[in-house]
C-alpha cells in the first residue's frame, strides 16, 4: 500500500512541472485525492459492498470534481492532471503510465449489461476534453488529441485528432521517435490540410483552364 502511495507521488512529479513538494502534492492535487479514494470504492466493490462503494465514489465526485465508478479497473502510476470534469464509466479498463488530462470523458454508447467502456493500454496520453465512447480499445502508447472524440478502436502508438478521432500518425516502430506529441500547438489540422488541398487542386484547374483558353 504504502509503496503504491509513494508511486502516486513519484507520477506526479515526473508528470507535472508546477509540482514543487511531497506535502503540496498530498494536499493539493484532486487528480490524487480521486485515485485514492477511487482504490477504496472499488474495493467495496468488489467486495459486493456497492451501495457503499457507489456512496463513496459520489463523494469523491463532490470533493474533488472527478468521477469514476467504483466499478472501474485502474492501473499503476495513473495520473489525472487537473481532472475537473473527468467521467470513467463503470466498464472502463486503465492500464499503467496513463496521463488524462482535465474533461476527459470514457464512456459508453449502449443500455446494455456488459462491456460498454473503452478499455485503454499502458504509457496512453489522453488530451483535454477528449471523449472515448464505447468498448473500444486504446492501445498502448497512443496519443488522443484535444477535443477529440474517439469511437474506433485506436491502434499501439498511434495518434489520433479530431471529430470524429481521425488517426494522423500510424503505428511507431520500437525505438523510433513519434513525430507528433501532444504539444497540442504542433498537432496536425486534418481540415484544414484537406481544405489546402482542395485550394490547391482548384488553383491547378483554373491555371490548366487559363492555358487552354490562351491557345484558343
Amino acid at each position: 500500500m504504502f509503496k503504491m502511495i509513494k508511486q502516486d507521488i513519484q507520477t506526479i512529479f515526473a508528470e507535472d512541472p508546477a509540482a514543487r513538494n511531497i506535502l503540496e502534492v498530498i494536499l493539493c492535487y484532486p487528480g490524487l485525492h480521486a485515485i485514492w479514494s477511487h482504490r477504496i470504492s472499488h474495493w467495496l466493490w468488489t467486495h459486493k459492498l456497492k451501495l457503499l462503494a457507489r456512496f463513496s465514489s459520489h463523494v469523491n465526485r463532490w470533493l474533488t470534481g472527478i468521477e469514476i465508478h467504483p466499478g472501474a479497473k485502474i492501473g499503476k502510476k495513473f495520473f489525472i492532471d487537473h481532472g475537473m470534469g473527468v467521467v470513467i464509466g463503470e466498464t472502463s479498463e486503465i492500464g499503467d503510465r496513463v496521463l488524462l488530462y482535465q474533461g476527459v470523458v470514457l464512456g459508453g454508447t449502449s443500455r446494455k449489461k456488459g462491456k460498454r467502456h473503452p478499455t485503454i493500454k499502458n504509457n496512453v496520453v489522453i488530451g483535454t476534453g477528449a471523449i472515448l465512447l464505447g468498448p473500444i480499445k486504446v492501445g498502448k502508447n497512443a496519443k488522443i488529441g484535444a477535443g477529440s472524440v474517439v469511437v474506433n478502436d485506436v491502434p499501439e502508438g498511434a495518434t489520433v485528432i479530431g471529430i470524429p478521432g481521425k488517426i494522423v500518425q500510424p503505428k511507431i516502430p520500437p525505438k523510433v521517435k513519434p513525430k507528433i506529441s501532444l504539444e497540442h500547438g504542433d498537432l496536425p489540422d486534418p481540415v484544414s490540410e484537406a481544405v489546402n488541398k482542395l485550394i490547391n487542386k482548384i488553383e491547378s484547374l483554373e491555371n490548366r483552364i487559363d492555358k487552354l483558353e490562351n491557345t484558343q
